[in-house]
């Protein structure tokens, strides 16, 4: 049964509270849209803060590019214990006395930038044979997870609180897990660590600072000055190279078929996106002055 709802396209940002999963803050961003279709690029834990940007009706069709895209962490280290979770809502496994000092955790974080290796946390939603590994871990079963390569662009030591906490700035690529890194730092330090606080600073073209909060969403629910807020379609496209495509062009790759396109800046095997008055018409492959369309967009 097709769902009911608003056929209403483009990007919400939202500054995602701690305590409520991605998947909570899409259907309120649904509801409060009364919007047909929605989904988000890239979860963040419950407990983390920060971007969440959620595609509603067409801009969907481009979420795997802001999945893609760079994103950047501002996140809080507890040294000296160990967690089940990599986080503070896990139990305590291993605890050290040792407390290294600013010099030693910046020399410690070098080998944690460029192409990584990473085994993501026991308690994530990464699959074993199907299941959930958290759904494993909380059943005790002993979860075994593969290392996964990594970008990480940049990874710097911002403050120091006291001796106990430090806080980590982390740009990095698609799959990265901030919990991970600060149990590897912990590991590579001799001392244990664990997050206590996450925020997603930016996604992509998106900043945590043009986020609405979920008070603000509930507030503006089901008004014009809601959809104000949307960011175009086209946003999520930003990364891709942009060709203009004629008319004729536009039909024909509405119909799914290779349209002509204008390209200043696309080489051959490009993966690209074809506008006509600035809307995105379809994504697609560029070849010898045509796109062949991967993705077509209905607006």
């Amino acid at each position: 049964m097709a769902r009911k709802g608003r056929d209403i396209s483009g990007w919400l940002v939202v500054d995602k509270p701690a305590g409520m999963t991605s998947t909570a803050v899409v259907n309120k961003v649904r509801w409060a849209f009364g919007a047909k279709k929605a989904g988000h690029a890239g979860t963040l834990d419950p407990e983390a803060t920060g971007v969440l940007a959620v595609a509603l009706g067409e801009a969907t069709k481009t979420v795997p590019y802001i999945t893609d895209a760079l994103k950047a962490y501002s996140f809080t280290v507890r040294l000296g214990q160990a967690t089940n979770t990599d986080d503070a809502e896990g139990e305590v496994i291993a605890a050290s006395d040792l407390r290294p000092t600013d010099d030693e955790i910046k020399q410690a974080l070098s080998p944690f930038v460029g192409d990584i290796m990473q085994v993501p946390p026991k308690f994530s939603a990464v699959k074993i044979d199907g299941q959930r590994a958290y759904k494993m871990a909380r059943a005790g079963e002993d979860v075994e997870l593969s290392a996964r390569p990594l970008w990480v662009e940049e990874l710097i030591l911002t403050d120091r609180l006291d001796a106990d906490y430090v806080t980590l700035e982390m740009t990095c690529g698609k799959g990265g897990y901030v919990r991970a890194i600060a149990r590897d730092l912990g590991a590579a330090l001799g001392c244990y660590g664990h997050v206590t606080t996450l925020r997603r600073v930016w996604s992509g073209p998106f900043d945590a600072k043009d986020g609405l909060s979920i008070d603000r969403i509930e507030a503006l629910a089901r008004t014009p000055d809601l959809d104000s807020h949307l960011h175009p379609v086209e946003a999520g496209l930003y990364d891709l190279p942009e060709l203009r495509c004629t008319p004729e062009g536009a039909t024909r790759l509405r119909n799914g078929n290779p349209g002509m396109v204008i390209a200043a800046v696309a080489e051959y095997g490009d993966e690209c996106w074809a506008s006509l008055d600035g809307k995105a018409v379809a994504v697609g492959i560029y070849k010898s002055g045509e796109l062949h369309p991967s993705r077509v967009f209905n607006q």
